[in-house]
């Protein structure tokens, strides 16, 4: 039987030491019978485009690494707000229409609505999600339909980061 492969997403990809990350992630993969595929592991030339050009590049081969992908594990920490990173949540949402599990985990293990300001409705008046989720209901949904959802509260570091992934593999590998 052919190995599975992971696409590894998550805002992993910006942190300071994102390829030592990545390299770690992809080593536990290994560890458990899989194949990881880290979004930095595309070979793209940037160099002569333009910055909206090479956005595009990136998306097309993020794109292209996640067709070839079995499955996701997306890093569903909060990123630079209450609720995971967007680019994340796409690329979820993109394995989801591919009909492939979708695997998630958090360090953050508050339901949503406690990490918004507010109650019922934010500063601004709009209504808060409040369905004891760890994020967005369609995110968490993505999660629920072939795959899962690993929740732990830990600091963010990178040590943690590996721990709940490796559950998250301990989970897929049963």
């Amino acid at each position: 039987m052919a190995q599975r492969s992971i696409y590894l997403a998550g805002p992993d990809v910006f942190w300071p030491n994102a390829d030592e990350l990545g390299a770690a992630k992809k080593k536990l993969c290994q560890q458990y019978g899989f194949s990881g595929h880290f979004p930095l592991d595309t070979e793209l030339d940037l160099s002569e485009l333009l910055p909206f050009e090479a956005g595009l590049a990136i998306f097309q081969a993020n794109i292209s690494l996640m067709d070839s992908c079995d499955l996701i594990i997306a890093n569903m920490t909060p990123f630079r707000g209450p609720s995971m990173d967007v680019g994340t949540a796409f690329e979820m949402g993109y394995i989801t229409a591919l009909k492939k599990p979708v695997w998630g985990y958090s360090l953050d293990g508050r339901v949503y609505s406690e990490r918004v300001e507010g109650t019922t409705s934010d500063a601004d008046g709009f209504s808060i999600e409040s369905f004891a989720m760890a994020d967005n209901l369609m995110m968490v949904g993505a999660a629920d339909q072939l795959g899962g959802l690993l929740t732990d509260t830990l600091p963010e570091n990178m040590e943690n980061h590996l721990h709940v992934f490796e559950q998250v593999l301990k989970q897929i590998k049963s």
